[in-house]
């Protein structure tokens, strides 16, 4: 799966979970790749890029052959439609970007799941478990990295917490902590800084080789979340669920360049500069700076 040496092309794939529900997580994803392709092209003007957009759970379309896949979050269950051809070729993506990292590293694609996504790699590769959360968590939340976490290169620049976007149903708990260390993986944040006060949630991982992921949003910008809390109902939910307090604090932290913004502004960003700077001595291009 991974590309020739003398490609001239950039290929990304944004696998869309979404199952044809509209809401604003595909523009922030679109909108971090656009200002990812300027960045690339400032320091190699002549690049080209492929970036593919499917939509597995709705058109049935498999991923495409790509140097990085984003895959998206979307409603429901992640057990729904699991042996459906959707979802059985979005699995075998994932087998066959482990396989290419295990194999060669140098030039092997890479996957980044985000929450619905995560959900799928969670149940794929069984080193935990998937359960129905008691209620559903949505919000401004804080997220705590394990040490391991910490040393990450996709979480080391947050530190002890920083805060995300959550909006979900579902959790991965009942940590097999051996079968992830067998397949390359490492746990790398929680819900809770102690593993239980404020849920059990185990929230981003390394699955594998080439394969990291999230339960939570990085990709959720001012904007989208906003437009999200704004709404009547959206007001009546969080209030009646956290409490007054904890929506004014959600509202701040939507401006705050040290909370959402942050998250938004590095992660994935961050993400696709360093995957991109892995791939660029066997393409003969020029590294890129990593976001500050």
């Amino acid at each position: 799966m991974s590309s020739s040496s003398s490609s001239p092309c950039l290929r990304l794939c944004l696998v869309d979970m979404n199952n044809g529900v509209e809401n604003q997580a595909i523009r922030c994803f679109f909108r971090i790749l656009e200002s990812f392709r300027t960045l690339v092209r400032q320091h190699n003007p002549k690049i080209e890029f492929d970036i593919s957009h499917v939509e597995p759970r709705n058109k049935n379309e498999a991923p495409k052959p790509a140097d990085m896949y984003i895959c998206s979050g979307g409603p429901g269950s992640p057990l729904d439609g699991y042996d459906d051809e959707w979802c059985v070729n979005f699995r075998g993506m994932l087998d066959d970007v482990t396989e290419a990292n295990d194999e060669k590293p140098e030039g092997a694609p890479s996957a980044l799941l985000v929450c619905h996504s995560f959900q799928i790699g969670v149940q794929h590769f069984g080193f935990a478990r998937m359960a129905k959360r008691s209620a559903k968590k949505f919000g401004i939340m804080p997220v705590y990295p394990t040490p391991e976490g910490r040393s990450s290169e996709l979480l080391q620049a947050f530190g002890e917490r920083f805060f995300v976007w959550e909006h979900r149903e579902w959790e991965a708990i009942d940590l097999d902590s051996d079968k992830l260390r067998r397949l390359g993986g490492e746990l790398w944040a929680r819900e809770s800084r102690d593993g239980v006060s404020k849920g059990e949630g185990l929230v981003a991982f390394r699955f594998a080789p080439g394969i990291e992921g999230t339960q939570f949003h990085p990709e959720g910008d001012g904007d989208g979340v906003m437009a999200w809390l704004a709404r009547p109902e959206s007001v009546r939910a969080t209030i009646n669920t956290y409490g007054n307090l904890t929506y004014e604090r959600m509202l701040r932290s939507v401006d705050d360049s040290e909370r959402l913004p942050r998250t938004f502004r590095l992660l994935i960003p961050g993400w696709l500069v360093r995957r991109f700077n892995a791939l660029a001595p066997s393409r003969g291009w020029n590294p890129v700076p990593d976001p500050v």
